[in-house]
């Protein structure tokens, strides 16, 4: 049986464990394609790998800066995948790229600093400038011939600026930087003494037709500004066991992610297990994400297709991810609106756009993930063309 029939989804399972707006917090027959996260269960080592560590009963302390030989594993991948040459020795392994994010926030910021968040982006950004006490500086990202247009960015600084967010790929657009667009980012850092949070957590997620492109393709010697995230979530399915990692190629800055991250004194760090369960996902499991994103670039164009075929919607190709932003404004609702009448009406739930999760910039559109079946899909798509055709009559549209 292929790793992503439909038949290998446990919808029983799935309703007991998948949190965070999933199938085990919405009502019963509601499809969920909401929170990114995928619904199939993660590739046969990394349960191996967990397994085979349980058994000797032993659950010790680990090194303070995680266990070398995860973080080897990472700077190799790092290097294979995106050409990254970052030292392992640079790399600290941490609970989740979210708290990662906010270690870079706390390193940098003061309380008053500003950063520069793009509108729309997942709300970490926001929330992590805040945590320490920054103020958020809201750069309308919009979409120019595909891209998000940076033309406007420099007028957004300001001398308080102290840090940029680059999502690359984006969430929730999709869409990945070009060369001149990293250039563009980074000359505004050399000019204004800035620092750039870097997230690559989707940076696995990339559909054929387009080719990743790292901010550390600058040269690692510009990128000393930068810290990045990478997480194992999105690529392989271990939200649940809280992995990830930040990194740098500036040994002054990492050593101010340490005194944050309060790894040196237990307070902080990540579970042996989860560091268990990372490093078969790097060595091993690279595989299962090739096959992964064959089934998603199906799901991707299949749904976009049926999107843009249903009347007053219009939803974006991304290059990477597996999220769809979709416009709803011709309906003239708040993105909750829709979203609650979707739920209510025809037992369908998927992320609202708005201040909460994106930015006020993404008010009037919605999201949906597709890291399910073509099966699940299909009857999620089914359910959002009834209901459009519901609000489509009840309008008069």
């Amino acid at each position: 049986m292929a790793l992503f029939d439909g038949s290998n989804v446990k919808i029983d399972v799935l309703k007991k464990r998948a949190f965070n707006y999933r199938w085990a917090e919405v009502p019963e027959g509601v499809i969920p394609l909401t929170a990114a996260d995928p619904d199939y269960p993660v590739a046969p080592e990394i349960r191996e790998a967990m397994m085979e560590y349980v058994q000797d009963g032993y659950f010790s302390y680990t090194p303070k800066l995680g266990y070398p030989e995860f973080a080897a594993s990472i700077a190799r991948r790092l290097k294979d995948r995106k050409g990254e040459q970052i030292d392992p020795a640079l790399i600290l392994p941490i609970d989740s790229a979210a708290r990662g994010m906010y270690v870079i926030a706390e390193t940098v910021l003061k309380p008053g600093d500003e950063m520069i968040v793009f509108d729309p982006v997942d709300y970490l950004f926001r929330e992590s400038c805040l945590a320490a006490g920054g103020k958020v500086v809201l750069f309308p990202a919009r979409l120019k011939d595909g891209y998000i247009d940076l033309s406007e960015l420099e007028s957004y600084i300001t001398p308080r600026t102290r840090m940029i967010g680059l999502c690359n790929p984006h969430n929730p657009y999709g869409v990945l930087y070009r060369p001149q667009d990293l250039e563009h980012i980074m000359s505004l850092c050399e000019k204004h003494d800035m620092y750039i949070m870097n997230d690559e957590i989707w940076s696995d997620i990339v559909f054929p037709e387009e080719k990743f492109l790292s901010i550390y393709s600058l040269g690692n010697e510009r990128c000393r500004r930068v810290m990045s995230v990478f997480g194992f979530s999105k690529s392989f399915g271990i939200a649940g066991l809280r992995a990830g990692c930040v990194y740098t190629t500036n040994e002054e800055l990492f050593a101010g992610i340490i005194d944050n991250a309060d790894v040196m004194s237990t307070a902080g760090g990540i579970a042996s297990i989860s560091q268990i369960a990372g490093t078969a996902c790097m060595d091993k499991c690279y595989y299962w994400v090739e096959e992964f994103l064959a089934h998603l670039k199906k799901n991707r164009d299949y749904a976009v297709d049926r999107l843009n075929a249903m009347p007053y919607i219009k939803a974006y190709r991304p290059h990477a991810t597996y999220l769809l932003y979709v416009d709803i404004r011709d309906f003239g609702m708040k993105s909750e609106e829709f979203t609650d009448y979707m739920k209510e009406k025809v037992r369908l739930a998927v992320v609202s756009g708005g201040e909460k999760f994106f930015g006020p910039g993404s008010e009037g559109y919605i999201r949906i993930c597709f890291a399910t079946s073509r099966e699940i899909l299909a009857e999620g798509l089914d359910r959002l063309e009834k209901g459009i055709a519901m609000l489509v009559k009840e309008k008069n549209l």
